[in-house]
């Protein structure tokens, strides 16, 4: 897959995550256009794994416009909670749930568990196609460890930023900024991981 600058939708609504795919990817010959440009709806996500959700969205995406795709499924893994909320992460206290639905919902189930036994990962999955049935999707992955607080803090990022504790920093994800963020992250590092790929000659 080579890096020639080149138009590639983004499936994915998360405005949040839209702009660090742009600016994780602005350097790598494709402008990324979001999936409600062309009005799809994402589909649901009903594989158990990221890598398999990541794959059903951007086959989607890529089988509506006829573009190249990317898309990437991530989610919180805490330990004490046997790897929960995962795959759910988006969805953790309901279908109609808000971010800090699912906020609430993690504290609440872990309120009696000690410190030295919150700790918790964010995983990232990233798939690039370059068609509905591109035979050799591009697949990067990446993780970031950490805790969870007992309450939230910081105003910055999504989802579960403001509970998510990086132990380098001392602060959660919520009060670092963008920058620092997106040195650090799962997400970073999965996208990092994917600009190599497209640097790589076919």
């Amino acid at each position: 897959m080579t890096a020639t600058p080149s138009s590639w939708v983004v499936a994915t609504s998360n405005r949040g995550k839209l702009e660090e795919l742009a600016a994780l990817l602005k350097d790598a010959g494709v402008v990324l256009r979001p999936q409600a440009d062309f009005g799809i709806e994402g589909p649901e996500e009903t594989a158990p794994t990221f890598v398999e959700n990541a794959l059903l969205k951007a086959r989607h995406a890529a089988r509506v416009t006829g573009l190249p795709a990317l898309a990437e499924d991530s989610g919180l893994c805490v330990a004490a909670l046997d790897g929960a909320p995962g795959v759910r992460s988006a969805r953790f206290a309901g279908a109609a749930c808000s971010p800090a639905d699912n906020i609430q919902k993690l504290l609440t189930l872990l309120e009696n568990v000690p410190d030295d036994r919150r700790k918790a990962e964010f995983r990232c999955v990233v798939v690039a196609l370059r068609g509905p049935l591109d035979p050799a999707p591009l697949i990067a992955s990446g993780s970031w460890r950490g805790r969870i607080a007992r309450a939230p803090a910081g105003t910055g990022g999504f989802g579960y930023d403001p509970i998510f504790v990086d132990p380098t920093r001392n602060a959660t994800a919520a009060e670092l900024s963008f920058t620092a963020k997106n040195r650090l992250s799962h997400r970073a590092q999965a996208l990092a991981a994917l600009r190599s790929m497209l640097a790589e000659p076919p």
